[in-house]
């Protein structure tokens, strides 16, 4: 159910008309105006800054309360007018409430999986004794909350398979409750870790306790061993404080992983997000009091690292921009160490180490390519993925003689699929059956150039045959950051939007990792306008094409592509008609001082420092936007369970978007009690979620 305010503040009296669809609004609700001046340096410079809307920064005020329900009646009375909603509610009921089963987790004959029915709103955690066997039910998180806003999710499982831990989250909030299940028995221990960001819960070997990393804000992660039956509050500190004559702070994230065969707790250590630079630590689990010890230390690169036996190997991107495979050698420098498999023209996105081979998954131009390799580099075989998609690579243990791997694409639901490794056969383990045909469309991919004249890869999906005249709507989606790689993923909105007629696009923006280190390196820092000029080609490439027009252009981005919807709507306008802007950054200038901010200064900088402000500032969208200019239409969609993007950004970027309008599009803030950055609220809430913004875009973008 849409979530209603309980109570609002009056409504503007003027009336304007919605230029699409006869929908009529009042004018927004009034949000006054307190300026607040900051001064920033800016070479010998000082730079005063003027922030109108600095009192929505508290989220608990009753003030803020105030404006979150009038904003939310606004966009309730905007949405009660969409013609069209009742049908996307419907269709995407129809889409999203399928059978799920998420990847198994073998142990010995025990396999452990997530699964969701179709009518159920959350996923709950199975246990399969043999690959066919009868699922039975280990933890039904659909009785957690009254409103189903609870989910589960594995965390870890004793090698034996006797005792899994798992977290319990409320909402799309990014923290978590850890409890721990007695396999045999079904039931609960009587320990549990309390609600936290935890970077890692891992069951010791003998199980009689377990490791944990906990992020603690403003002052970084820490280590601790729990041992059951003991008070949380006595649980001893491992590591995290300091290390190498270096003290540990609120950007160093700590990941902790105990070695399937117990010998060693490996500790990770990013410096920032994404890491500029990964520490990789060892201590022996059977030596009493063993000593934290490098593996690899103070090396400006990153490093992930898996292991057979007490051999380790790393994938990492030191002085290779495209990833190398090397066998690492401890107390010995990086450059010692035995290249296993070399650097090549396309990135290593992905390796894992399954009954003593290598399969490694590259991006060939942003499509998967999974390749076999045994531990000495020599290539024994493919696995092939079924077209223009998205694959995995293959999950399983170093001693096991079979795994599993996924594919998806933009017009395939995801398929899971068994594989095994001595025949190289591969099997359907579960796949998504969606009420959707997949052969009527289809999936191409194109090049463009971008300002700077850098070639840019960008999918295009859509049904067969359909027409380009630039008469129909089209959807596009974008990230650009933290070197996460845009593939063509299923995803249930797009697929909705193709159905009804749409082209869908996905450009690849500088930022991510779709082509190495190098191609992240020239979008981040002074360097992020590129990701915004490659969107911006990207758009005019299609209109250029006759794909759309800015009319009937949609675009859609969340997070970090919140940020490039932010700047869409204050660099270019002109060139879209509609644009859901999701958990969004926005006031560049002041993100840091918020939740997980001051770990993203890796990524952008802070205005903090003189020599980043000067660039920050040209692009920050909520110091850009212009008095009486005409904006497309716009939905901020953000709420209180996200832990991770401060609302602040969007409750600021709608004030101050709905006061200087001049263009009588729509400009809404949609806000939820319950949704979050991360996944786990319910499929009810996420069918409600999906259909406004859906609902909202098809109609912004439709005829006059």
């Amino acid at each position: 159910m849409r979530l209603r305010p309980r109570f609002s503040i009056a409504l503007a009296v003027l009336a304007f008309t919605s230029l699409k669809a006869g929908i009529t609004l009042p004018a927004p609700p009034a949000a006054k105006a307190v300026p607040v001046v900051d001064d920033y340096k800016s070479g010998d410079r000082t730079i005063p800054v003027t922030d109108n809307y600095r009192w929505l920064e508290d989220a608990n005020s009753p003030e803020t309360r105030a404006y979150i329900a009038a904003q939310n009646a606004y966009t309730e009375r905007y949405l009660e007018q969409v013609k069209i909603l009742p049908q996307v509610r419907e269709q995407m009921a129809s889409l999203l409430r399928v059978d799920f089963i998420g990847v198994p987790q073998r142990r010995g004959d025990k396999y452990f999986f997530v699964k969701r029915l179709a009518a159920e709103n959350q996923s709950s955690i199975y246990l399969r004794t043999g690959l066919h066997g009868a699922d039975e039910r280990l933890i039904d998180a659909n009785t957690l909350s009254a409103d189903q806003n609870t989910s589960v999710a594995m965390v870890d499982l004793s090698d034996d398979g006797k005792l899994m831990a798992y977290g319990v989250r409320i909402g799309g909030a990014d923290e978590l409750e850890v409890h721990f299940l007695n396999v045999s028995t079904r039931q609960d221990t009587a320990d549990m870790l309390p609600s936290a960001r935890y970077y890692g819960v891992q069951l010791t070997p003998d199980g009689v306790g377990a490791y944990y990393s906990k992020f603690f804000p403003h002052e970084g992660t820490r280590v601790f061993y729990h041992a059951f039956g003991t008070p949380v509050t006595k649980d001893a500190l491992i590591f995290g404080r300091e290390y190498g004559g270096e003290k540990l702070g609120e950007i160093d994230n700590i990941s902790v992983r105990v070695t399937r065969n117990g010998h060693y707790l490996v500790l990770n250590v990013g410096h920032g997000v994404p890491a500029k630079r990964e520490d990789i630590l060892l201590k022996d689990l059977r030596v009493a009091n063993a000593p934290v010890v490098p593996l690899v230390y103070g090396v400006e690169s990153r490093f992930r690292e898996f292991n057979l036996g007490d051999t380790f190997y790393v994938d990492t991107d030191y002085k290779a921009p495209n990833h190398r495979i090397l066998k690492a050698a401890l107390g010995k420098p990086v450059d010692q160490w035995e290249t296993i498999i070399p650097e090549g023209k396309d990135v290593i996105e992905q390796v894992s180490l399954v009954d003593r081979k290598l399969y490694v998954l590259r991006l060939k131009d942003v499509k998967s390519d999974l390749t076999v390799y045994s531990l000495e580099g020599k290539e024994t075989g493919k696995i092939d993925f079924p077209g223009i998609g998205a694959g995995s690579t293959l999950s399983g243990s170093a001693e096991e003689k079979d795994g599993f791997y996924g594919f998806q694409s933009i017009v395939t639901p995801p398929v899971i699929y068994h594989y095994d490794t001595a025949t190289g056969k591969s099997d359907v383990f579960a796949a998504v059956k969606v009420p959707f045909d997949s052969s009527a469309f289809e999936v191409k991919e194109v090049f463009y150039l971008s300002k700077d004249g850098t070639r840019v890869p960008m999918f295009i999906a859509g049904r067969k045959g359909l027409k380009r005249d630039g008469s129909e709507r089209l959807l596009m989606t974008g990230y650009g950051g933290f070197a996460v790689s845009e593939t063509p993923v299923w995803n249930s909105e797009y697929a909705w939007w193709i159905e009804q007629g749409g082209w869908f696009a996905l450009p690849c923006l500088r930022g991510g990792n779709e082509y190495g280190e190098a191609w992240h390196k020239a979008g981040m820092f002074e360097k992020k306008q590129n990701v915004f000029d490659d969107w911006y080609a990207a758009a005019e490439y299609l209109i250029r094409e006759h794909y759309t027009l800015p009319a009937h252009f949609a675009i859609r981005g969340r997070s970090n592509g919140g940020l490039l919807m932010g700047a869409s709507m204050t660099q270019r306008p002109e060139l879209f008609g509609a644009i859901w802007c999701g958990y969004p950054l926005l006031d560049m200038l002041r993100y840091q001082r918020f939740l997980m901010g001051r770990t993203w200064t890796t990524e952008y900088g802070s205005a903090e420092n003189a020599a980043d402000f000067s660039y920050i500032y040209k692009y920050s969208p909520y110091q850009h936007v212009v008095a009486g200019k005409s904006y497309p239409a716009v939905m901020f969609f953000t709420g209180d369970g996200d832990t991770r993007v401060d609302p602040m950004n969007a409750r600021k970027m709608t004030a101050l978007m709905q006061v200087s309008n001049g263009g009588g599009r729509p400009v809404l803030l949609h806000y939820s009690l319950k949704g979050g950055h991360s996944a786990g609220v319910s499929q009810t809430q996420l069918v409600e979620d999906y259909a406004d913004e859906m609902g909202f875009l098809w109609t912004e973008t439709g005829r006059e």
